[in-house]
């Protein structure tokens, strides 16, 4: 079963995000921000990070440029699910080497086939 690390810094975010995953047969970790959830990935191995953009500590870019600094996490796939959408946003998650970017509110059955797409 693939773990994923689900970063938000809403509560009911993280809930939905969780349920969703979780439905879809994943081990979901939850982390309430960029620094939180870098400590959880430092501790163990996650298959995929799902984060948000727009947290308090640390962002979801700055969480993607830290992880792909760390060797375990180079491959790893990073997506951004996040209420931003403009390029000049996705262009610097790009650059920080998230493997893609999806846009709030998400629709569930999407989010699980992204995931999927990218596991493979």
């Amino acid at each position: 079963m693939p773990t994923i690390l689900a970063v938000d810094d809403s509560a009911s975010m993280r809930q939905m995000v969780s349920f969703t995953l979780k439905n879809a047969g994943y081990d979901v970790t939850q982390a309430v921000d960029g620094q939180e959830a870098y400590e959880k990935a430092s501790q163990q191995d996650f298959d995929l990070v799902l984060t948000d953009q727009n947290m308090p500590r640390l962002d979801g870019i700055g969480l993607t440029k830290k992880l792909r600094e760390h060797p375990k996490f180079k491959a790893t796939p990073i997506l951004i699910l996040t209420t931003e959408s403009g390029d000049q946003m996705k262009q610097a998650g790009k650059a920080a080497g998230a493997t893609g970017w999806l846009v709030k509110p998400f629709d569930p059955a999407k989010l699980i086939d992204v995931i999927g797409r990218v596991l493979r």
